[in-house]
């Protein structure tokens, strides 16, 4: 079992940034990929990016690659989404998951979810 809690939304100005957190507890939540979703209303979740377990490395959506940056602490326990140059599009709840696969972007490859944190960008 793995616990996933999400901090740091709120709202801000388009063409600011905005840092979330993802806090996972269990076990072995070191050896899970970890990866953030957002569901935009009216929207399906879509697949943000996602680091693996020990290395760093790191995949991303094309809507969000060089603005956005995920890390993961020393303990492979908290991943951090760095975003910046925001847009109105960004707006969305933004939601932690795990998996132990890697380079997967399917919601339905994702066992664990946090409860997720909004972010809007104000235009």
């Amino acid at each position: 079992q793995v616990q996933l809690v999400e901090s740091g939304g709120g709202l801000v100005q388009a063409g600011g940034m905005l840092r979330l957190s993802c806090s996972a507890s269990g076990r072995t939540a070191g050896n899970y990929t970890l990866a953030w979703f957002r569901q935009a209303p009216g929207k399906q979740r879509a697949f943000v990016g996602a680091i693996r377990s020990s290395g760093g490395t790191t995949d991303y959506a094309d809507s969000v690659k060089g603005r956005f940056t995920i890390s993961r602490d020393s303990a492979e326990t908290t991943v951090y989404l760095r975003m910046d140059r925001l847009t109105a599009e960004d707006t969305a709840v933004y939601s932690c998951a795990a998996s132990l696969l890697w380079l997967v972007r399917s919601t339905l490859q994702y066992h664990y979810w946090g409860q997720g944190t909004q972010v809007t960008v104000s235009s």
